[in-house]
C-alpha cells in the first residue's frame, strides 16, 4: 500500500519528516490520499510552519522507519479532514537550517557487504 507523508527539505542532506507530538511520542501521519496530505500541508503553511513537500512511500518501508526511529504512526483514511494541532513544540528534533552531516573519513565509514548494498539499492529504488 502506498501512503503520503510530509517532508521538509525533501531530497537533501537535511531532510525531516513531519510528526505530531502525542504525549511523549512522535507520530507520523500517513495519508491514504495525496489530496488530503496536500490539504494538511497547506494548513501547516498557513500556520507559518514551513513549506512541507508531500511525498509518496510504501507503507511497509515507513513502518520499518518508524520502528527503527521509535516513532508511532497513524493512517489518515481518505476523505478524513486532519487538522494540525494549534500548538507546536518549541524545539524540534530536526533543525531546518542545520548544516549537512560531516563526511566520515574512509577509516570511519562502515563496511557493507555486496548483499547489503544490493538490498539498500533495491529499497532506495522502491522509494522512487
Amino acid at each position: 500500500m502506498r501512503v503520503f507523508v510530509l517532508l521538509f527539505n525533501a531530497r537533501t542532506d537535511n531532510e525531516g519528516i513531519h510528526t505530531i507530538k502525542v504525549g511523549e511520542r512522535n507520530v507520523i501521519l500517513m495519508f491514504e490520499s495525496e489530496d488530503d496530505a496536500i490539504r494538511f500541508a497547506l494548513m501547516l503553511e498557513a500556520q507559518d510552519f514551513g513549506n512541507p513537500t508531500v511525498e509518496e512511500f510504501d507503507m511497509d518501508e515507513l513502518e520499518e522507519f518508524c520502528n527503527s526511529a521509535d516513532y508511532d504512526y497513524k493512517i489518515v483514511s481518505e476523505g478524513t479532514l486532519a487538522l494540525p494541532p494549534e500548538g507546536r513544540v518549541e524545539q524540534t528534533d530536526w533543525q531546518p537550517d542545520a548544516p549537512p552531516s560531516p563526511e566520515l573519513s574512509p577509516a570511519e565509514k562502515p563496511e557493507l557487504s555486496q548483499s547489503d548494498l544490493e538490498e539498500l539499492r533495491r529499497r532506495l529504488e522502491e522509494l522512487l
